[in-house]
Protein backbone atom coordinates (compact mmCIF):
# COMPACT_ATOMS: atom_id res chain seq x y z
CA UNK A 1 0.00 0.00 0.00
CA UNK A 2 1.20 3.51 -0.70
CA UNK A 3 0.95 4.85 2.86
CA UNK A 4 3.69 6.96 4.35
CA UNK A 5 5.80 5.50 7.14
CA UNK A 6 5.27 6.79 10.65
CA UNK A 7 7.75 7.08 13.53
CA UNK A 8 5.86 4.49 15.56
CA UNK A 9 4.58 0.98 14.97
CA UNK A 10 2.12 0.88 12.09
CA UNK A 11 -1.15 -1.12 12.34
CA UNK A 12 -1.40 -4.33 10.26
CA UNK A 13 -1.63 -3.72 6.53
CA UNK A 14 -5.14 -3.14 5.20
CA UNK A 15 -6.85 -5.61 2.92
CA UNK A 16 -5.55 -5.50 -0.69
CA UNK A 17 -9.02 -4.45 -1.80
CA UNK A 18 -8.83 -1.11 -0.01
CA UNK A 19 -8.07 2.12 -1.88
CA UNK A 20 -4.74 3.85 -1.46
CA UNK A 21 -4.60 6.08 1.60
CA UNK A 22 -7.56 4.40 3.34
CA UNK A 23 -7.47 2.39 6.55
CA UNK A 24 -10.13 -0.20 7.43
CA UNK A 25 -12.73 0.97 9.94
CA UNK A 26 -11.29 -1.44 12.54
CA UNK A 27 -7.79 0.05 12.37
CA UNK A 28 -6.67 1.43 15.75
CA UNK A 29 -6.36 5.16 16.17
CA UNK A 30 -2.84 6.50 16.59
CA UNK A 31 -1.67 6.28 20.22
CA UNK A 32 -1.04 9.98 20.68
CA UNK A 33 -2.91 13.15 19.84
CA UNK A 34 -0.49 15.82 18.49
CA UNK A 35 -0.89 14.58 14.88
CA UNK A 36 -4.56 14.16 13.89
CA UNK A 37 -5.29 10.72 12.36
CA UNK A 38 -7.85 12.23 9.99
CA UNK A 39 -6.66 14.35 7.06
CA UNK A 40 -9.76 16.56 7.17
CA UNK A 41 -8.94 17.52 10.75
CA UNK A 42 -5.26 18.06 9.87
CA UNK A 43 -6.35 20.32 7.02
CA UNK A 44 -8.69 22.26 9.32
CA UNK A 45 -5.77 23.01 11.65
CA UNK A 46 -3.64 24.00 8.67
CA UNK A 47 -6.21 26.51 7.41
CA UNK A 48 -6.12 28.24 10.80
CA UNK A 49 -2.51 29.20 10.05
CA UNK A 50 -2.31 31.72 7.16
CA UNK A 51 1.14 30.52 6.09
CA UNK A 52 0.10 26.86 6.06
CA UNK A 53 -3.14 27.68 4.26
CA UNK A 54 -1.25 29.61 1.56
CA UNK A 55 1.14 26.72 0.98
CA UNK A 56 -1.74 24.25 0.69
CA UNK A 57 -3.52 26.48 -1.84
CA UNK A 58 -0.28 26.55 -3.80
CA UNK A 59 -0.28 22.75 -4.01
CA UNK A 60 -3.90 22.84 -5.17
CA UNK A 61 -2.77 25.05 -8.06
CA UNK A 62 0.14 22.71 -8.77
CA UNK A 63 -2.25 19.77 -9.09
CA UNK A 64 -4.54 21.75 -11.40
CA UNK A 65 -1.63 22.87 -13.59
CA UNK A 66 -0.16 19.36 -13.72
CA UNK A 67 -3.42 18.09 -15.21
CA UNK A 68 -2.67 20.26 -18.25
CA UNK A 69 1.04 21.01 -18.42
CA UNK A 70 3.70 21.93 -15.89
CA UNK A 71 7.14 23.16 -16.86
CA UNK A 72 10.37 22.18 -15.17
CA UNK A 73 10.73 25.43 -13.22
CA UNK A 74 7.14 25.26 -11.99
CA UNK A 75 7.54 21.59 -11.03
CA UNK A 76 10.61 22.41 -8.95
CA UNK A 77 8.72 25.22 -7.21
CA UNK A 78 5.82 22.86 -6.46
CA UNK A 79 8.17 20.40 -4.77
CA UNK A 80 9.72 23.22 -2.76
CA UNK A 81 6.21 24.24 -1.64
CA UNK A 82 5.45 20.70 -0.56
CA UNK A 83 8.63 20.53 1.54
CA UNK A 84 7.77 23.86 3.15
CA UNK A 85 4.19 22.76 3.89
CA UNK A 86 5.18 19.49 5.54
CA UNK A 87 7.85 21.28 7.55
CA UNK A 88 5.25 23.81 8.72
CA UNK A 89 2.47 21.32 9.44
CA UNK A 90 3.73 17.73 9.76
CA UNK A 91 0.27 16.43 10.73
CA UNK A 92 -0.60 16.48 7.02
CA UNK A 93 2.17 13.95 6.49
CA UNK A 94 0.92 11.43 9.07
CA UNK A 95 -2.85 11.75 8.55
CA UNK A 96 -5.00 8.97 7.09
CA UNK A 97 -8.57 8.50 5.84
CA UNK A 98 -11.31 6.24 7.17
CA UNK A 99 -12.96 3.92 4.69
CA UNK A 100 -16.71 4.37 4.14
CA UNK A 101 -16.89 7.55 6.19
CA UNK A 102 -19.01 10.39 4.82
CA UNK A 103 -15.85 12.49 4.47
CA UNK A 104 -13.79 9.82 2.70
CA UNK A 105 -13.71 11.53 -0.71
CA UNK A 106 -12.82 14.91 0.75
CA UNK A 107 -10.24 13.28 3.02
CA UNK A 108 -8.56 11.48 0.10
CA UNK A 109 -8.47 14.74 -1.84
CA UNK A 110 -6.41 16.27 0.97
CA UNK A 111 -4.27 13.12 1.39
CA UNK A 112 -3.08 13.23 -2.21
CA UNK A 113 -2.67 17.00 -2.46
CA UNK A 114 0.21 17.02 0.02
CA UNK A 115 1.98 14.07 -1.57
CA UNK A 116 4.13 14.14 -4.67
CA UNK A 117 2.42 13.62 -7.98
CA UNK A 118 4.02 11.13 -10.35
CA UNK A 119 6.91 12.51 -12.38
CA UNK A 120 4.99 11.84 -15.58
CA UNK A 121 2.39 14.38 -14.36
CA UNK A 122 5.07 17.02 -13.94
CA UNK A 123 7.61 16.57 -16.71
CA UNK A 124 8.15 15.05 -20.15
CA UNK A 125 10.25 11.89 -19.89
CA UNK A 126 13.20 13.50 -21.68
CA UNK A 127 13.57 16.22 -19.04
CA UNK A 128 17.11 17.02 -17.95
CA UNK A 129 16.30 17.59 -14.28
CA UNK A 130 17.28 14.20 -12.88
CA UNK A 131 17.33 15.56 -9.32
CA UNK A 132 13.69 16.56 -9.55
CA UNK A 133 12.87 13.05 -10.74
CA UNK A 134 14.93 11.49 -7.96
CA UNK A 135 13.07 13.57 -5.37
CA UNK A 136 9.72 12.50 -6.83
CA UNK A 137 10.72 8.84 -6.84
CA UNK A 138 11.69 9.20 -3.19
CA UNK A 139 8.28 10.70 -2.41
CA UNK A 140 6.48 7.81 -4.09
CA UNK A 141 8.31 5.22 -1.97
CA UNK A 142 6.73 5.39 1.48
CA UNK A 143 9.84 4.99 3.65
CA UNK A 144 11.92 7.43 1.60
CA UNK A 145 9.18 10.06 1.41
CA UNK A 146 8.42 9.84 5.12
CA UNK A 147 12.03 9.99 6.33
CA UNK A 148 12.88 12.74 3.85
CA UNK A 149 10.00 14.87 5.12
CA UNK A 150 11.14 14.07 8.66
CA UNK A 151 14.62 15.48 8.12
CA UNK A 152 13.31 18.49 6.17
CA UNK A 153 11.10 19.27 9.16
CA UNK A 154 13.95 18.79 11.64
CA UNK A 155 16.32 20.95 9.59
CA UNK A 156 13.93 23.83 8.94
CA UNK A 157 12.25 24.13 12.34
CA UNK A 158 13.63 27.03 14.36
CA UNK A 159 14.61 26.79 18.02
CA UNK A 160 11.93 28.76 19.96
CA UNK A 161 12.95 32.37 20.47
CA UNK A 162 15.80 32.22 17.95
CA UNK A 163 16.42 32.33 14.22
CA UNK A 164 18.54 29.17 14.39
CA UNK A 165 17.74 25.56 13.66
CA UNK A 166 18.60 22.67 15.96
CA UNK A 167 21.57 21.26 14.05
CA UNK A 168 21.85 18.23 16.34
CA UNK A 169 18.28 17.13 15.55
CA UNK A 170 18.82 17.94 11.86
CA UNK A 171 21.93 15.74 11.72
CA UNK A 172 20.21 12.90 13.54
CA UNK A 173 17.26 12.95 11.12
CA UNK A 174 19.61 13.00 8.13
CA UNK A 175 21.46 9.95 9.47
CA UNK A 176 18.15 8.12 9.93
CA UNK A 177 17.25 8.85 6.31
CA UNK A 178 20.58 7.63 4.95
CA UNK A 179 20.72 4.57 7.19
CA UNK A 180 17.13 3.34 6.64
CA UNK A 181 16.30 4.23 3.04
CA UNK A 182 17.53 1.87 0.28
CA UNK A 183 20.56 3.24 -1.55
CA UNK A 184 18.80 3.40 -4.91
CA UNK A 185 16.71 6.23 -3.42
CA UNK A 186 19.06 7.83 -0.88
CA UNK A 187 22.12 7.92 -3.14
CA UNK A 188 19.83 8.82 -6.02
CA UNK A 189 18.89 12.16 -4.45
CA UNK A 190 22.45 12.82 -3.24
CA UNK A 191 24.30 12.10 -6.47
CA UNK A 192 21.75 12.78 -9.21
CA UNK A 193 23.42 14.00 -12.46
CA UNK A 194 22.81 17.62 -13.50
CA UNK A 195 23.31 19.56 -16.70
CA UNK A 196 21.78 22.88 -15.61
CA UNK A 197 21.74 25.15 -12.56
CA UNK A 198 18.08 24.48 -11.71
CA UNK A 199 18.89 20.81 -11.22
CA UNK A 200 22.17 21.70 -9.51
CA UNK A 201 20.41 23.94 -6.99
CA UNK A 202 17.96 21.19 -6.03
CA UNK A 203 20.90 18.80 -5.57
CA UNK A 204 22.77 21.37 -3.46
CA UNK A 205 19.71 21.88 -1.23
CA UNK A 206 19.01 18.16 -0.75
CA UNK A 207 20.48 18.05 2.77
CA UNK A 208 19.04 21.48 3.78
CA UNK A 209 22.55 22.98 3.93
CA UNK A 210 21.44 26.14 5.73
CA UNK A 211 21.16 23.97 8.85
CA UNK A 212 23.08 20.72 8.27
CA UNK A 213 26.13 22.12 6.48
CA UNK A 214 26.95 25.73 7.22
CA UNK A 215 26.89 27.72 10.41
CA UNK A 216 24.28 30.49 10.31
CA UNK A 217 26.42 32.80 12.42
CA UNK A 218 30.12 33.64 12.33
CA UNK A 219 32.91 32.78 9.85
CA UNK A 220 33.86 29.33 8.64
CA UNK A 221 35.74 27.31 11.28
CA UNK A 222 39.21 25.89 10.75
CA UNK A 223 39.14 22.39 9.18
CA UNK A 224 41.57 20.97 11.73
CA UNK A 225 39.38 22.28 14.54
CA UNK A 226 36.42 20.54 12.92
CA UNK A 227 38.44 17.34 12.68
CA UNK A 228 39.45 17.64 16.34
CA UNK A 229 35.80 17.94 17.42
CA UNK A 230 34.90 15.02 15.16
CA UNK A 231 37.51 12.77 16.78
CA UNK A 232 35.92 13.34 20.19
CA UNK A 233 32.71 11.72 18.94
CA UNK A 234 32.88 7.96 18.34
CA UNK A 235 30.44 7.97 15.43
CA UNK A 236 32.01 10.92 13.62
CA UNK A 237 35.51 9.57 14.21
CA UNK A 238 34.54 6.22 12.67
CA UNK A 239 32.76 7.80 9.71
CA UNK A 240 35.71 10.07 8.94
CA UNK A 241 38.16 7.15 9.15
CA UNK A 242 35.92 5.19 6.79
CA UNK A 243 35.91 8.05 4.29
CA UNK A 244 39.68 8.59 4.42
CA UNK A 245 40.19 4.84 3.92
CA UNK A 246 37.69 4.16 1.13
CA UNK A 247 38.11 7.41 -0.82
CA UNK A 248 41.91 7.39 -0.79
CA UNK A 249 42.95 8.39 -4.33
CA UNK A 250 45.47 6.48 -6.43
CA UNK A 251 46.85 7.38 -9.89
CA UNK A 252 47.43 3.67 -10.58
CA UNK A 253 43.75 2.68 -10.44
CA UNK A 254 41.29 3.05 -13.32
CA UNK A 255 38.64 4.20 -10.85
CA UNK A 256 41.02 6.72 -9.29
CA UNK A 257 40.59 4.95 -5.94
CA UNK A 258 43.20 2.98 -4.04
CA UNK A 259 40.47 0.50 -2.99
CA UNK A 260 39.18 0.49 -6.60
CA UNK A 261 35.53 0.69 -5.52
CA UNK A 262 33.33 3.64 -6.38
CA UNK A 263 30.50 2.20 -4.28
CA UNK A 264 32.58 2.05 -1.11
CA UNK A 265 33.69 5.65 -1.58
CA UNK A 266 30.15 6.96 -2.13
CA UNK A 267 28.82 5.11 0.91
CA UNK A 268 31.67 6.47 3.03
CA UNK A 269 31.01 10.02 1.78
CA UNK A 270 27.27 9.66 2.52
CA UNK A 271 28.19 8.36 5.98
CA UNK A 272 29.69 11.74 6.87
CA UNK A 273 26.40 13.53 6.24
CA UNK A 274 24.77 14.14 9.58
CA UNK A 275 28.05 14.64 11.44
CA UNK A 276 30.09 17.74 12.23
CA UNK A 277 32.11 16.87 9.10
CA UNK A 278 29.07 17.05 6.80
CA UNK A 279 30.18 17.88 3.22
CA UNK A 280 28.04 19.35 0.44
CA UNK A 281 28.09 20.75 -3.09
CA UNK A 282 29.67 24.18 -3.17
CA UNK A 283 27.54 25.60 -5.99
CA UNK A 284 24.68 24.82 -8.36
CA UNK A 285 26.92 24.79 -11.43
CA UNK A 286 29.21 21.83 -10.68
CA UNK A 287 29.49 18.56 -8.75
CA UNK A 288 32.40 19.90 -6.67
CA UNK A 289 32.03 19.32 -2.93
CA UNK A 290 33.70 20.68 0.19
CA UNK A 291 33.53 20.82 3.96
CA UNK A 292 32.24 24.02 5.57
CA UNK A 293 35.66 25.12 6.80
CA UNK A 294 38.93 26.71 5.72
CA UNK A 295 42.60 26.62 6.66
CA UNK A 296 43.00 30.14 8.02
CA UNK A 297 44.96 30.21 11.27
CA UNK A 298 46.47 26.73 10.80
CA UNK A 299 50.00 27.96 11.48
CA UNK A 300 52.59 25.23 10.99
CA UNK A 301 49.78 22.71 10.44
CA UNK A 302 48.70 24.41 7.25
CA UNK A 303 49.79 21.49 5.05
CA UNK A 304 47.85 19.03 7.21
CA UNK A 305 44.78 21.23 6.97
CA UNK A 306 45.11 21.59 3.22
CA UNK A 307 45.52 17.84 2.84
CA UNK A 308 42.25 17.24 4.72
CA UNK A 309 40.42 19.92 2.74
CA UNK A 310 41.64 18.56 -0.59
CA UNK A 311 40.29 15.08 0.23
CA UNK A 312 36.95 16.67 -0.66
CA UNK A 313 37.78 19.47 -3.10
CA UNK A 314 40.48 17.80 -5.22
CA UNK A 315 39.92 14.07 -4.80
CA UNK A 316 39.92 12.13 -8.11
CA UNK A 317 38.58 9.03 -6.36
CA UNK A 318 35.54 10.86 -5.01
CA UNK A 319 35.03 12.79 -8.25
CA UNK A 320 35.11 9.66 -10.42
CA UNK A 321 32.87 7.76 -7.99
CA UNK A 322 30.20 10.48 -8.23
CA UNK A 323 30.60 10.57 -12.02
CA UNK A 324 30.27 6.77 -12.29
CA UNK A 325 27.12 6.73 -10.17
CA UNK A 326 25.61 9.61 -12.15
CA UNK A 327 26.35 7.90 -15.48
CA UNK A 328 24.73 4.65 -14.35
CA UNK A 329 21.72 6.54 -12.95
CA UNK A 330 21.25 8.47 -16.19
CA UNK A 331 21.63 5.45 -18.49
CA UNK A 332 19.15 3.26 -16.57
CA UNK A 333 16.51 5.97 -16.02
CA UNK A 334 14.91 5.81 -19.45
CA UNK A 335 15.00 2.01 -19.51
CA UNK A 336 13.19 1.43 -16.21
CA UNK A 337 11.42 4.52 -14.95
CA UNK A 338 8.84 5.54 -17.61
CA UNK A 339 6.80 2.34 -17.06
CA UNK A 340 6.96 2.84 -13.29
CA UNK A 341 5.71 6.41 -13.53
CA UNK A 342 2.99 5.45 -15.98
CA UNK A 343 1.72 2.81 -13.55
CA UNK A 344 1.75 5.32 -10.70
CA UNK A 345 -0.24 7.77 -12.84
CA UNK A 346 -2.87 5.09 -13.40
CA UNK A 347 -2.89 4.39 -9.66
CA UNK A 348 -3.76 7.99 -8.94
CA UNK A 349 -6.49 8.01 -11.58
CA UNK A 350 -8.17 4.77 -10.47
CA UNK A 351 -6.77 3.69 -7.13
CA UNK A 352 -9.55 1.13 -6.48
CA UNK A 353 -8.15 -1.07 -9.26
CA UNK A 354 -4.40 -0.64 -8.61
CA UNK A 355 -2.54 -2.16 -5.67
CA UNK A 356 1.05 -1.09 -5.13
CA UNK A 357 3.27 -3.38 -3.08
CA UNK A 358 6.89 -3.12 -2.07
Amino acid sequence: MLLLSLPFKIPPAPSPSLPLGVLPSSAPIFPFSPSPADCVEAHRLCTADPRCAALYRGLELCAADAAVSLGEQAAAECLESQDALLAKHSALLTCKCQRSSRREEHCLHIYWRVRLLPASSFLPLDSTNQCLKAAQDCGLYEKCGSLRSEYVLACTKRVPGTDRCNQHKCHRALRRFLERVPEEYSLGVLFCPCTNTLCGERRRKTIVPSCSYQEMEGPQPNCLHQQSFCRRDDLCRSRLADFLHNCQPSPLSASGCLRDSAGLCLRAYAGLIGTIMTPNYISNSSADVSLWCNCEGSGNQWQDCLRLQRMFTHNPCLRESVHTHSSIHQSTWYTNMPIFHFNLLLAHQNYDDIILCE
